[in-house]
This record gives C-alpha cells, sequence and structure tokens, in this order.
C-alpha cells in the first residue's frame, strides 16, 4: 500500500463536563470513511465498552451518547502525517493535534492512551501526564480480550 498525507477527519468527542480523556494515534482507513473513532469491525475498542459498562451500543448516536453520560472524551494524538493504510508503524511526517483543545475547555481528570505509537507521540507533543493502555488494534494480537479488559477496567475508577 502506498504512503499517503492524510489529515484527521473526526472531530474531538467531549464536552464540558468530560473527565476521562482517551487517546489514540490516527484513525484507521475505516473511521475515517465512517468519520468516527475505532470504526474497524476488528477493533476491540468499542466491545472493550460495551462489556465494562455492561452496555451494547449498536450505532455511531449511541456510542455518543454512552460517552458522554460516561464523561469519556476521545480523540487523537495525531492530526496529520503520511501513513500506509492503518499502519501506526508506518507513521512519519506527524502534525499533532492541539490536546489542550479539550483539556481546557472540560475537567479532565485522566488521561489514558490506546497503544503504544500514541503514548510515545503523546509524550513527544504534550507535558500532561497520561496512562498508557494495551492498543484495542486487531494487530495487537498478544493481547487477549480477557487480558485486554484487565487493564482497561481502569478508564471506571
Amino acid at each position: 500500500m502506498k504512503r499517503s498525507e492524510v489529515k484527521h477527519n473526526i472531530e474531538p468527542l467531549y464536552d464540558s463536563n468530560s473527565r476521562i480523556l482517551i487517546l489514540g494515534s490516527f484513525p484507521s482507513v475505516k473511521s475515517r470513511e465512517i468519520q468516527f473513532f475505532y470504526g474497524h469491525k476488528n477493533n476491540r475498542f468499542w466491545p472493550i465498552m460495551e462489556k465494562l459498562f455492561n452496555v451494547k451500543l449498536n450505532n455511531i448516536e449511541e456510542k455518543k451518547i454512552f460517552l458522554h453520560s460516561n464523561h469519556i472524551a476521545l480523540w487523537d494524538v495525531i492530526g496529520s502525517c503520511t501513513i500506509e493504510g492503518s499502519d501506526d508503524g508506518s507513521i512519519k511526517d506527524v502534525k499533532p493535534n492541539d490536546i489542550t483543545l479539550i483539556t481546557n475547555s472540560a475537567p479532565i481528570e485522566r488521561i489514558f492512551v490506546n497503544g503504544k505509537k500514541a503514548y510515545e507521540l503523546f509524550l513527544k507533543y504534550n507535558k500532561q501526564e497520561a496512562t498508557l493502555l494495551p492498543s484495542t488494534s486487531s494487530a495487537n494480537a498478544s493481547y487477549s480480550f480477557d487480558r485486554l479488559l484487565e487493564h482497561w477496567c481502569v478508564i471506571k475508577y
């Protein structure tokens, strides 16, 4: 697959009550197509949320309502980059998103970062503290669903 420069096309999801911020690296091709976070059917983010919060989320609108009602904000570290498809390992020429857009507008208490690449870039471009969580991507095959769940349960406390 050819590397191309891509701009982030999903608005940050947060409101004035958001207390938890979860950051990914950059949206997958599928997420960019549907213009919503974690859109690839094999990404385990939404199944993890459903299990942790004992809910069933059937569509984007339900996911937005869920996030707002649980005071969770979502966005990504990268605003634009060159990338091959959805491969985080191919990311180059990063232009970061301005995370303070959220942290200055909402009472964010904790920041969690979904995966090592996102965490590495978050630390490079931001001064806030954050907690690294294992990637929910299906490319992170070394983590079973149950093992991911063990790590991701910290977002509830």
